[in-house]
């Protein structure tokens, strides 16, 4: 059995990694071992209470007010004595965070191949999104098995000269979790939520975090959320705020009290799941619902300038609407009002998975150690995510060696 150390540290990252974090459990070619920074905490301890994960290392690197350094330096600190111990045959990373990047560089500088996970995902410009654009990018030159969620990604890869025999389309593990959380219609577990299935209002989930729009952007969407609140009374806003007191002071002055907006504590990821499947529409700057956005059918109205995820503007089921204040008003409204615009922006094209990407996960990463045939890549298909039973795969069998 070959020896993979996951490394993560953040929720987005625990998401995506959980369902091959079970499929590896289930195989019979590997062994995993997890090792989390908790770059985040409480987000990342929910994610692990939902899928059952226990870390077998966990650096607890968190620390009040950190800034990108501070985390860089500690997990490779952390880091590189756990990989002298370990010693695994390849260390998985997911995606852009700080963790993924100095996680991929502790295992180069210990001589360890690193598996990236959502590789490929490209703005073409450094600052945005922040770090997120510039940590993918190193990623890509540390990795030797590089893992693209969809055919545009891979074609990124290989315009950065990747070769394509290290690439590998295999769909996103976002859409994996996501149909496994929304089988299981989590509890919302916040009293502001309580009566959110039984009211006829309809409901714009909001999120926003995004590190280069602090400051005066993030006040221009926190004001852009105080007009629809008092120009739309048949509309629910609801906004799980990010623990980050940078987000929190620039939006809470203008939303708090408003009878038309529910505040909530960052929710559990089965519970904001549901909260998904039950919006009508999306509001939002993160990477992560651009994705499962359209596995559930809702428009999504992305808050950002630029977007590695274009697969879904082009699907037509997100649309990039930047932080300018009347601009958010205006689009969200028009999709309140005109039934057309939004009914195209509900056909719920889903580019980003099948649920079968953790399955092609890791049968990659046994064609890669030369344990198992490669497996076909991943290509679109049209509809809705189903729930599933379970989060992971079938379990694999050994081959005699690559295809």
């Amino acid at each position: 059995m070959k020896r993979l150390m996951v490394v993560y540290g953040t929720r987005p990252e625990a998401i995506k990694m959980a369902p091959v974090i079970e499929a590896l459990e289930r195989s019979p070619l590997f062994r995993p071992t997890v090792t989390v920074t908790a770059q985040h905490r409480g987000l990342l301890d929910q994610v692990h209470a939902l899928f059952g994960i226990r870390a077998d290392h966990d650096l607890d690197i968190l620390s009040e007010r950190q800034s990108l350094a501070d985390i860089t330096v500690r997990v490779l600190k952390g880091l590189c004595p756990v990989l002298q111990r370990e010693r695994p045959d390849a260390v998985l990373v997911q995606g852009d965070t700080t963790t993924a990047f100095a996680g991929a560089l502790a295992a180069f500088y210990g001589r360890v191949p690193v598996v990236h996970l959502e590789a490929g995902l490209r703005t073409d410009d450094r600052y945005a999104p922040f770090p997120e654009e510039i940590n993918r990018r190193l990623a890509t030159q540390l990795a030797s098995l590089h893992l693209a969620p969809t055919a545009h990604a891979r074609d990124n890869l290989l315009r950065d000269g990747v070769p394509p025999s290290s690439v590998v389309v295999t769909g996103n593990t976002v859409i994996d979790a996501l149909r496994w959380a929304v089988g299981r219609t989590a509890h919302y577990g916040d009293p502001a939520l309580a009566d959110l299935d039984d009211t006829p209002r309809r409901v714009l989930l909001v999120t926003a975090h995004r590190r280069e729009s602090w400051g005066g952007a993030m006040e221009s969407i926190g004001g852009a959320l105080a007009d629809l609140a008092r120009s739309e009374p048949g509309l629910l806003i609801v906004l799980p705020l990010h623990p980050n007191p940078v987000v929190r002071a620039a939006i809470l002055p203008q939303v708090a009290g408003l009878d038309c907006v529910r505040l909530t504590e960052p929710l559990p990821y089965g519970a904001f799941a549901r909260l998904m499947n039950r919006a009508h529409l999306i509001l939002t700057d993160s990477g992560g619902i651009q994705e499962e956005g359209p596995g559930l059918g809702k428009p999504v109205l992305v808050m950002r300038d630029t977007t590695e995820r274009p697969e879904a503007l082009r699907a037509g089921t997100s649309r990039l609407v930047g932080t300018d204040r009347e601009r958010i008003v205006k689009e969200v409204r028009r999709l309140l009002h005109d039934r057309a615009a939004y009914a195209a922006m509900a056909r719920a094209v889903n580019p980003y998975g099948d649920g079968r990407a953790a399955e092609r996960t890791v049968r990659a990463v046994g064609h890669w150690l030369g344990l198992c045939p490669r497996p076909t890549d991943f290509r679109p298909g049209a509809g809705p995510a189903e729930p599933s039973p379970a989060p992971g795969p079938a379990q694999l069998s050994p081959a005699p060696g690559p295809a």
